[in-house]
C-alpha cells in the first residue's frame, strides 16, 4: 500500500505540477569581477606595450612605458648638481691632502733658505767687524734674513690654515646645498622611474585602452586586469531569507552549461535595503525587502563576468 501511495504521488507531481516535494530554494544572481585599473603617475606618450589581452602576467611584470627622454635629461642634470655640491667634503676636512704636500715642501724650502740667509748674515757681521766686508753687504744680507723668516712664518700660517675646517655658516650652507641636490636627484630618479609600469598584481590582461604612440593622462587607466579570485556571485535576498546565510559560508552556483561543483564563499552583506525607500517598516513592507549579498567564487571557477547563475545552500 506504501510503495502504492509513493508511486501515486511520483504520478500526480508530473501531471500537476507544484504538488509534491517543494524544489530547494535558488536564488537568482549574476557574475561580476573586481578589475585592478592600471595608470600611470604621469601623462606622456606611450612608447611601448608589453602586453597583449588575454594574455596571463605575473606581479612585477612589464606591462607599458612611457616616453622617458625628459626625465632621463632631469635625472642627469640633477645628478650633475650632486657632483658640484660634493664639495663639502674640502669645507670640513680644510684641503686635499695634495695641496696640503705642495705647503709642507715650500715651507721645507723656505726654512732651507732662512738657515742659509742665518748663515750669511752670520760671516757678513764677522767681515764687517774686521772691515773686510762693506756694511752695504751686511744690511742687504740682512734683509735677505727677514724675508726669509717672513716666508717661513707665511707657510706655516698657510699650512694650519688647510687643515682647518671652513667656518659653520659656510659649512651649514654647503651641507643644505648636497641635501638639496641630493633630493632634486631623488626626485627626478622617481619621476623616471614612473614612466616604466609593472604590474601589480598577478592575473589575466583584460583588456587595453590605448594603443602605441597615443597619450595616457595621468590616472587614466590604460591597462586593466582581472586577478585571481577576482570573481564573484551577486544575488538578493529577501528580509527573511537573511537568517538562512552567514559570512563564510560555502554556496553552490549553477547557470545553464556550467560544470557542477562550483562553489563561493559568502564575504559580504549588504546593511541597508534595495529598491525600498527607508521608511519605518511595518510587518508588510518589511517582506518586500531585499538586500544584496556577495560570494567570491572559489579557484577553479571557468565562469564569466556578466553570466547569469543561481545560488544555493550546500547540502
Amino acid at each position: 500500500m506504501d510503495q502504492f501511495l509513493i508511486w501515486l504521488t511520483g504520478l500526480v507531481a508530473i501531471v500537476i505540477p507544484g504538488f509534491g516535494m517543494a524544489p530547494e530554494p535558488s536564488w537568482n544572481g549574476y557574475v561580476e569581477a573586481d578589475y585592478v585599473y592600471v595608470a600611470a603617475a604621469t601623462p606622456g606618450p606611450i612608447e611601448t606595450i608589453a602586453v597583449g589581452e588575454g594574455e596571463m602576467v605575473a606581479a612585477g611584470d612589464l606591462l607599458f612605458v612611457l616616453r622617458q627622454n625628459q626625465q632621463q635629461a632631469l635625472l642627469r642634470a640633477a645628478e650633475a648638481r650632486v657632483a658640484a655640491a660634493a664639495n663639502l667634503q674640502n669645507l670640513v676636512t680644510g684641503s686635499r691632502e695634495e695641496e696640503v704636500e705642495v705647503i709642507r715642501a715650500s715651507l721645507q724650502k723656505a726654512e732651507a733658505d732662512l738657515a742659509l740667509a742665518r748663515q750669511t748674515v752670520a760671516r757678513s757681521e764677522k767681515l764687517a767687524a774686521e772691515g773686510l766686508a762693506p756694511i752695504a753687504r751686511l744690511d742687504h744680507d740682512r734683509a735677505t734674513l727677514a724675508s726669509a723668516r717672513a716666508q717661513v712664518n707665511q707657510l706655516q700660517a698657510q699650512l694650519r690654515v688647510s687643515q682647518l675646517p671652513a667656518r659653520d655658516p659656510l659649512r651649514l650652507q654647503a651641507e643644505a646645498n648636497l641635501l638639496a641636490a641630493r633630493a632634486d636627484a631623488d626626485k627626478a630618479r622617481s619621476d623616471l622611474a614612473d614612466r616604466t609600469v609593472l604590474a601589480p598584481v598577478a592575473g589575466r590582461v583584460e583588456r587595453l585602452f590605448f594603443s602605441q604612440g597615443e597619450m595616457a593622462a595621468a590616472g587614466t587607466p590604460v591597462v586593466s586586469l582581472l586577478p585571481a579570485r577576482a570573481l564573484k556571485v551577486k544575488f538578493y535576498l529577501a528580509e527573511s531569507e537573511r537568517p538562512r546565510f552567514a559570512l563564510g559560508e560555502s554556496v553552490a552556483i549553477s547557470c545553464d552549461g556550467c560544470p557542477e561543483g562550483v562553489t563561493a564563499t559568502l564575504t559580504r552583506f549588504a546593511s541597508a535595503p534595495q529598491f525600498t525607500p527607508p521608511i519605518i517598516y511595518s510587518r508588510d513592507e518589511r517582506s518586500r525587502l531585499t538586500f544584496l549579498a556577495e560570494a567570491t567564487l572559489d579557484a577553479g571557477s571557468s565562469l564569466l563576468p556578466g553570466q547569469p547563475v543561481s545560488v544555493a545552500q550546500r547540502k
